[in-house]
């Protein structure tokens, strides 16, 4: 690997930050409350990882306001945001008070005590299964326990820094 560094140079933070520019993801506000409080955040970075047993991963700022909370809680939803929801991601994801993010929305509760987007895409409520730390994020790993969601429609995504939306094509 040292060859390859030799060879190109070192990566720099601007270069990475502006090839994963590139790269669409599904926006997401994922939720916790428990006894370390409610919390949530704004999260594209939330991805498969085995379908036995059925776990995803969440990455979270480890300096965050909420990591701690998603720590000891032990249990989070990640709730997949349509192109309506664009306010709702930017609230979750800037400087909002919690009490604010949470006031603008409907929300019912999962089995794991945190709150589920009414309306969401897909809500995946889950067990932190475990925690990894990697540079400047933790990596939670998460056991998914129920799923809720309705029919297929628009989903709002996040490319190029700025949100866009892609067209429902389930079944198609």
């Amino acid at each position: 690997m040292t060859q390859c560094a030799e060879a190109y140079g070192a990566v720099t933070k601007d270069q990475y930050r502006d090839a994963m520019a590139t790269v669409a993801a599904a926006v997401n506000v994922v939720t916790t409350d428990g006894p370390a409080g409610r919390a949530g955040f704004t999260a594209t970075a939330v991805c498969s990882v085995t379908d036995s047993p059925p776990t995803l991963l969440v990455c979270v700022k480890r300096d965050s306001s909420v990591g701690e909370a998603f720590r000891a809680n032990g249990g989070l939803c990640v709730n997949t945001l349509a192109p309506e929801h664009t306010a709702l991601s930017n609230m979750f994801g800037g400087k909002t008070p919690s009490e604010e993010r949470f006031a603008a929305a409907n929300w019912t509760t999962a089995c794991t005590g945190a709150p589920v987007l009414e309306g969401a895409l897909a809500s995946f409520d889950c067990r932190i299964s475990s925690v990894v730390d990697v540079g400047t994020h933790a990596v939670l790993f998460c056991e998914v326990l129920h799923i809720g969601g309705g029919a297929p429609r628009d989903a709002l995504i996040y490319v190029g820094r700025r949100y866009d939306s892609l067209p429902a094509c389930v079944g198609t």
